[in-house]
């Protein structure tokens, strides 16, 4: 395969999962970009032009249920794009267990067949699951879709954080079963980024870092630059790559953790559960 054919997606079809904003449409502009057909789920209105739009409530599973019928296969490369913040009632839904639902069912219809990829957005946030795996692998044994959302309830673990964690510790877990069908799964855990959700909680999560930023000349990330990463583990480029959690965060976690960049040390340790 010529080397940039392997960047590309002509031919191929992508579903972007919260693809109406932020991260995900620019994920989803992208794969259009690189010669996809594009389908968007949202719950969002869907404006972007040259996509097939399709209404879900990641937090309902019979709304999961009608969109992945409506949707229909193959899919080459699910981008599981869509998030919420703390204070969102049904987080624990749409961050993880309706996207873990949509992918089942995509996978029992073999609408997810040998060659395709699935592509996550976690977060930095949700690093440092290794320390907590044992825990997560309660919830992640846990196959229906209220059991599951009433496991983070009842174990107080509905918030941004540990969603997050349970992204990553599913990417983990799910590498090799996936790989048996000829499928990879790959997540993004980006550093703070410029999307609609950031902005309404602007005071949290843009000042996160600001200081590392700052003495690097380096701004928060913007959509587009963390759909490349997203876009690049989903392509024919990544065929040897599945399992990752790769961190997007313009080096700030590996700069704590290393001591490199001393004031983001504490916030890193925090990170990765060594407090």
């Amino acid at each position: 395969m010529p080397l940039f054919d392997a960047f590309r997606f002509d031919g191929k079809r992508v579903l972007a999962v919260g693809g109406a904003t932020g991260m995900g449409a620019a994920a989803a502009e992208l794969a259009v970009d690189a010669g996809a057909e594009v389908v968007v789920m949202d719950r969002a209105e869907v404006a972007m032009a040259g996509v097939t739009a399709i209404g879900v409530d990641l937090a309902s599973q019979p709304s999961i249920d009608a969109a992945v019928d409506e949707c229909g296969g193959p899919v080459h490369a699910l981008l599981a794009c869509a998030g919420v913040a703390d204070g969102t009632p049904g987080i624990e839904r749409i961050n993880f267990v309706g996207h873990r639902h949509l992918i089942n069912r995509m996978l029992d219809a073999g609408m997810l067949g040998d060659g395709a990829a699935i592509g996550f957005i976690s977060s930095s946030a949700g690093l440092g699951w290794e320390t907590n795996l044992e825990e997560l692998s309660e919830v992640l044994a846990v196959s229906d879709f209220d059991e599951a959302a009433a496991w983070f309830v009842e174990h107080r673990k509905a918030d941004y954080f540990h969603t997050k964690q349970a992204v990553c510790a599913y990417v983990a877990t799910q590498a090799y079963p996936l790989l048996r069908r000829g499928i990879r799964i790959n997540a993004i855990c980006p550093g703070p980024t410029v999307t609609p959700l950031a902005e309404a909680n602007r005071e949290l999560w843009l000042t996160f870092g600001a200081d590392y930023r700052s003495d690097a000349g380096v701004e928060a990330s913007t959509p587009m630059e963390q759909a490349y990463p997203l876009l690049f583990l989903c392509s024919d480029a990544a065929a040897y790559v599945t399992g990752v959690t790769l961190v997007s965060d313009a080096g700030f976690m590996s700069s704590g953790i290393t001591g490199a960049y001393p004031e983001a040390t504490g916030a890193a340790n925090f990170l990765m559960g060594r407090w």
